[in-house]
């Protein structure tokens, strides 16, 4: 376990370091050719250097587009919420080819890359802050808004509830205005200093990351209280004696299991660290209410149940009774296991008894609540049904990440591994998040889809 944390420590400087080569290189180049000022006022390096600093860029010749007031307000809006979300507002004949991978290798940072190209919108994301189809969803949600206060804004309020990581430790790092040999020195002492710098960003973003974990998990372990309370519930309910008259080794069997699920379940919650960690105590609950309805099957002389998932719109219904047709408002529609009682308020036009939970925008259904809840749906609903289940919510776009799907709550948002939303990466990422045609990976309309990296239509 060291050795791999000393690896990730080792990438993180690693690309930290490169960034800050990268961009003291770039001064020293402009500087030294001689280029005027205004020529490098639409450079990709003069943008990532902006957006290292403050989470919006306007360019000069697209200020007609956003007022500096307007900015502010985005930027506030950004950095209040402490997530990585970049925005550059470029001119309509800003050259687009390999833009955004071009923007992302010099910034350097892991985060969503929102860029307002004249009338036209795109964005971009590491899948460790924001899935494929989630930013897919979320452009087109706001394409056709000719204003680009009034698009931005709805994009970014969006994208805000819905994406992982952190703001980088870079904002609100003091800027200059022209290239000078003051800013020389400056980056000649940031080159000295990399090493030191690099760690101390990395250090920083841990211990935010490791902040979020800790509020995630205080939020779960709420939740998950109340349901290792309703199963304890349960089992008194049942008032089962294993010398009861009747009372066979099958029923003693299932009782035993059903007493074992729930002191592992307050075994794992206790020893629980991480929101990860939770997934083992809904495994074990879903495990006990199985238990549970098989011996209530035995008790009763009716058949055994069959195995299947626990009721979708609340797991403490107990394993469901057959699968239902229901449409979520603004979703489409789909088929969900449900238990007896809300299968038959659906098919009389009633809505289901939902398992709300708290959110950021208070009580919730649990799969539009955040990605806090992967870890807990996910014990539940094991054997890879969850993210189809889950198609179109807020919960099912963070678990539609390959890493995600494959262990259903791996981490809590991006807390699985590699780079985390506001860690300095620089060229270190997946070039497949960042390609694509202007529209094509986004979900815009730049162009027509063609081939090239903003579409066939520029």
């Amino acid at each position: 376990m060291k050795a791999v944390f000393s690896a990730r420590r080792a990438r993180a400087l690693t690309g930290a370091l490169f960034a800050l080569v990268l961009a003291a290189l770039t001064v020293w180049t402009v500087w030294g050719a001689g280029a005027p000022r205004a020529a490098a006022a639409t450079g990709v390096s003069t943008i990532a250097d902006s957006l290292r600093r403050d989470p919006v860029y306007v360019d000069p010749e697209a200020a007609g587009q956003l007022s500096p007031a307007q900015e502010r307000a985005l930027e506030r809006r950004i950095e209040d919420a402490d997530k990585p979300l970049f925005i550059a507002v470029l001119p309509a004949g800003y050259p687009t080819a390999g833009l955004f991978s071009d923007l992302r290798t010099a910034t350097g940072v892991t985060g969503l890359y929102a860029i307002r190209l004249g009338d036209r919108f795109d964005a971009r994301a590491d899948s460790s802050v924001l899935p494929r189809t989630a930013v897919r969803n979320l452009v087109g949600s706001v394409d056709g808004e000719g204003d680009a206060a009034t698009q931005l804004t709805d994009f970014t309020d969006r994208a805000l509830t819905r994406m992982g990581g952190s703001a980088p430790a870079s904002w609100g790092s003091p800027g200059g205005g022209g290239i000078s040999s003051s800013g020389l020195i400056v980056a000649g002492a940031v080159l000295a200093a990399g090493g030191a710098g690099a760690y101390t960003l990395v250090r920083r973003g841990r211990r935010r990351r490791a902040e979020e974990q800790r509020a995630a998990l205080d939020r779960l372990r709420v939740v998950v209280d109340e349901d290792i309370t309703a199963f304890g519930e349960e089992l008194d309910r049942l008032d089962f004696h294993p010398a009861e008259a009747g009372a066979d080794d099958a029923m003693r069997a299932d009782y035993e299991r059903a007493l074992d699920a729930y002191e592992r379940a307050k075994a794992a919650m206790a020893a629980a660290g991480r929101p990860q960690d939770v997934r083992a105590v809904t495994e074990a609950l879903e495990d006990g209410r199985f238990c549970l309805a098989s011996l209530a099957a035995r008790r009763e002389g009716r058949p055994l149940p069959e195995r299947r998932p626990p009721c979708f719109f609340d797991p403490r219904h107990g394993p469901s009774a057959a699968d239902a047709t229901w449409t979520p408002p603004g979703g489409a529609t789909r088929e969900v296991p449900v238990c007896a009682a809300d299968a038959t308020r659906l098919a009389d036009g009633r809505d289901p008894v939902i398992r709300e939970v708290d959110s950021d925008y208070g009580r919730r259904p649990y799969w539009e609540a955040g990605p806090a809840y992967g870890p807990w749906a996910g014990g539940y609903f094991g054997g890879g049904i969850l993210p189809g289940l889950l198609v179109g919510t807020m919960l099912g776009s963070m678990m539609a990440t390959p890493s995600y799907a494959a262990g259903y709550g791996a981490g809590y948002g991006d807390f699985g591994g590699g780079y985390d939303g506001g860690d300095v990466s620089g060229a270190d990422f997946d070039p497949g998040d960042f390609g694509g045609g202007f529209g094509d990976g986004g979900g815009g309309d730049f162009g027509g889809g063609g081939g090239g990296d903003f579409g066939g239509g520029f």
